[in-house]
């Protein structure tokens, strides 16, 4: 791994010649990587090596790599120009797999593959950031450890590792040798998270700072997940079907704009919901908004009304009604934790979603 320059490491703001630092990590960036995860973290690191932000790697090292050491395009069609191609992994603490739009390539590199490998046999802890995960699963370094997928590829993950114990409930999981995260936002709580294990909490609330950001958010916090959890082998119009209206929560779309999208009539869609998940498309859509409004209210400090907007209600009295003949309490009631946790459908059974 190449040391520091002079510029950057030879003096802390004192004067004094620092130690090695405590938290190296090497990027290898992914092709399509989503930008958002990847600065993220890495500016957690920029902003606690150093002080006053001045950004010499102190406290915390990095280098970007990869496969060949050229240029990687993000998802957004950003240029990254690496500053290496890959290095001997034991020369970090971890190696962070930045992945994004490209996790549906079946088919990586093999030196890639082989590098992970190498560097999980080294006790080289991996990092799976946004869909790097799926490409530490191809690398069959998974085993029997949880793992945290977003909730948007999870179906995606299902299918190509049916095996694999996968996870939409947290920001990331950490398995001692193996950290997943979910990616976007949540790279920046598991750079604090990796900040305050080895360069200490002050090092993390001084990123932190910097970042205008209010707390560290922990990593049991749940994804802001809403999908519906269909098992079983469905119509694959279902399944599209089903995505297009998760993607709309706020703003949910006509029954007949759902029917244009999968290519059937709406009484052909309303047949095969019926056939498939004993409801109609209507009700599923309600179903979804309703779990979104009650994760909402559980975890924002955002009014009912504002709430009831947010997930696509005419008004708070609107979501209320629908909410008390779902869950048997009023949102409110919800919030102040006298329906709690043993909320659950009139019906008493399982809700469909995650």
């Amino acid at each position: 791994m190449p040391k520091p320059s002079h510029s950057q490491a030879d003096t802390d703001a004192n004067g004094a010649h620092p130690q090695a630092p405590r938290l190296r990590i090497g990027f290898v960036l992914l092709d399509q990587f989503t930008l958002a995860a990847f600065s993220g973290i890495i500016d957690v690191l920029r902003l606690a090596a150093d002080h006053g932000g001045r950004s010499r790697q102190v406290h915390a090292a990095w280098t970007v790599m990869s496969l060949d050491g050229g240029p990687r395009f993000s998802s957004c069609g950003a240029a990254m120009q690496p500053n290496s191609p890959l290095l001997d992994p034991t020369g970090f603490d971890y190696i962070a797999v930045c992945g994004g739009n490209d996790y549906l390539n079946d088919a990586p590199p093999a030196q890639l593959l082989h590098y992970l490998r190498r560097a999980a046999a080294s006790s080289v802890r991996l990092l799976g950031i946004c869909t790097g995960t799926f490409m530490i699963a191809k690398a069959g370094l998974v085993g029997k450890r949880r793992v945290c997928i977003h909730w948007n590829v999870m179906d995606a993950f299902k299918d190509r590792f049916p095996n694999v114990n996968a996870s939409v409930e947290r920001l990331f999981i950490d398995e001692g040798d193996l950290i997943t995260c979910a990616g976007s936002t949540a790279a920046i709580d598991l750079g604090l998270y990796l900040v305050a294990r080895h360069c200490g909490r002050d090092k993390a609330q001084q990123a932190m700072r910097h970042m205008m950001l209010q707390d560290i958010r922990p990593p049991e916090m749940p994804q802001a997940h809403f999908y519906a959890e269909l098992t079983g082998n469905l119509d694959v119009r279902v399944k599209q079907a089903a995505q297009f209206i998760e993607q709309r929560l706020d703003n949910p779309p006509p029954v007949a704009a759902v029917a244009r999208y999968v290519g059937v009539s709406t009484r052909q869609l309303e047949r095969l919901f019926s056939g498939c998940l004993g409801q109609s498309p209507a009700a599923f859509q309600r179903q979804l908004r309703l779990e979104y409004a009650r994760w909402l209210i559980k975890n924002s400090r955002r009014s009912i009304t504002e709430i009831a907007i947010d997930t696509g209600f005419a008004d708070s009295a609107h979501l209320s009604r629908d909410f008390k003949s779902l869950f048997g309490t009023s949102p409110r009631s919800f919030r102040k934790g006298l329906g709690g946790e043993a909320a659950t459908s009139a019906s008493g059974s399982r809700p469909l979603y995650a």
